[in-house]
C-alpha cells in the first residue's frame, strides 16, 4: 500500500460521503468511471452555525444522486440557497437545471449557457451565502470556463477538474488551451504561497492535503509532458495520434482519447512559440 503522505499533494485516502473540512462536505455522485475517477465530488458548503448552504456542482443528471445531496442537507439542518458550477462538463454540470427545481436555487456560472438566474460568475467575485464567503477564482485550461472557488477560512479552495485528487488532468482542446492552464496553475500556487491555502476540495478523486505539493508536481509533469511532445515532433511524430502513441505508450488506451485532447493543445501551444 502506497503512503499517502509520498504521493503528490499527499492525498487523504478513501473517496467518501462525509465532512472534509469544517465548512465543506463531500456528496459522492454514482458516476465512476477512468475520466471521473471514484465519481464527482458534489460539494456541499456551510458556514458553521448557519442554517443556509451552497453547493458547488451537483453533478450528473442523477436523480437519486441530487435528491441524496438535498436530504443530505437537510439532516445538517442546512437549507441550500445557491448552486455553483466549476465549469460545464456534464459530469459537473447536468444535474444543475433539475437541481435547481428541486432547492428553488439560481445557478451561477462563468458560462451564461449555463446559468438559472441573473447572475453569473467573474474573477474577483465574492460568493457571501449564510456567513460563508467563497472567492471566485478564473483558472481556464481544462477548460474555457473553468473556475475554482477560494475558500478563506478552511485555508481550501474548490478545483473541478484544474487538479485532481489523484493523476492528472486534460487540457480539452480546442475548447481547453495549455497557455491558460499553466498560468492557472501559477494562480492556485500563489493561493498556496501568499493566502496560505493548504488542502484541495477537487472535483474528482481524494481531497488533498498539500496543496503547493500538488500544483508544483501539476506544474513539473505538464513540464515533462510538453518537453516530451516537443521530442516526438523532433523526432518525426506529426500528428496528435502518432505523439500519443509514443509518449503516452505506458497510460491505459482507454485514456488516449483524452491524451490526444491534451497532445493537440501541446502541439498548439509550441507551434504558437515557434518550437512544433
Amino acid at each position: 500500500m502506497s503512503d499517502a503522505a509520498a504521493l503528490p499533494g499527499q492525498p487523504r485516502g478513501l473517496v467518501v460521503s462525509g465532512p472534509a473540512t469544517a465548512r465543506a462536505v463531500n456528496v459522492l455522485a454514482p458516476n465512476p468511471s477512468a475520466m471521473t475517477l471514484d465519481g464527482t465530488n458534489t460539494w456541499l458548503l456551510s458556514e458553521p452555525g448557519s442554517d443556509l448552504a451552497v453547493v458547488v456542482d451537483p453533478g450528473p443528471l442523477d436523480e437519486g444522486h441530487l435528491r441524496h445531496v438535498v436530504e443530505t442537507a437537510e439532516k445538517l439542518g442546512k437549507r441550500v440557497a445557491l448552486t455553483l458550477l466549476t465549469h460545464g462538463h456534464p459530469d459537473h454540470a447536468e444535474g444543475a437545471g433539475r437541481f435547481a427545481e428541486l432547492t428553488r436555487t439560481a445557478v451561477r456560472a462563468l458560462d451564461p449557457a449555463l446559468r438559472l438566474g441573473d447572475e453569473g460568475l467573474g474573477a474577483g467575485d465574492v460568493v457571501a451565502v449564510g456567513g460563508l464567503e467563497l472567492l471566485v477564482v478564473p483558472t481556464p485550461g481544462h477548460t474555457s470556463d473553468s473556475l475554482s472557488f477560494h475558500l478563506p477560512a478552511d485555508r481550501a479552495v474548490l478545483t473541478g477538474d484544474t487538479i485532481l485528487g489523484r493523476g492528472t488532468t486534460m487540457v480539452a482542446h480546442p475548447d481547453g488551451r495549455l497557455g491558460d492552464y499553466l498560468d492557472s496553475l501559477r494562480r492556485l500556487r500563489s493561493l498556496t504561497v501568499d493566502d496560505g491555502v493548504h488542502t484541495v476540495l477537487p472535483g474528482h478523486g481524494p481531497v488533498l492535503e498539500d496543496a503547493q505539493g500538488a500544483v508544483e508536481f501539476y506544474l513539473a509533469h505538464r513540464a515533462n509532458r510538453l518537453a516530451q511532445v516537443e521530442t516526438a515532433v523532433e523526432s518525426g511524430h506529426r500528428t496528435a495520434a502518432e505523439v500519443v502513441a509514443h509518449v503516452y505508450a505506458d497510460v491505459d488506451r482507454s485514456l488516449w482519447p483524452a491524451a490526444e485532447l491534451s497532445v493537440r493543445a501541446q502541439l498548439e501551444y509550441l507551434r504558437e512559440r515557434g518550437l512544433g
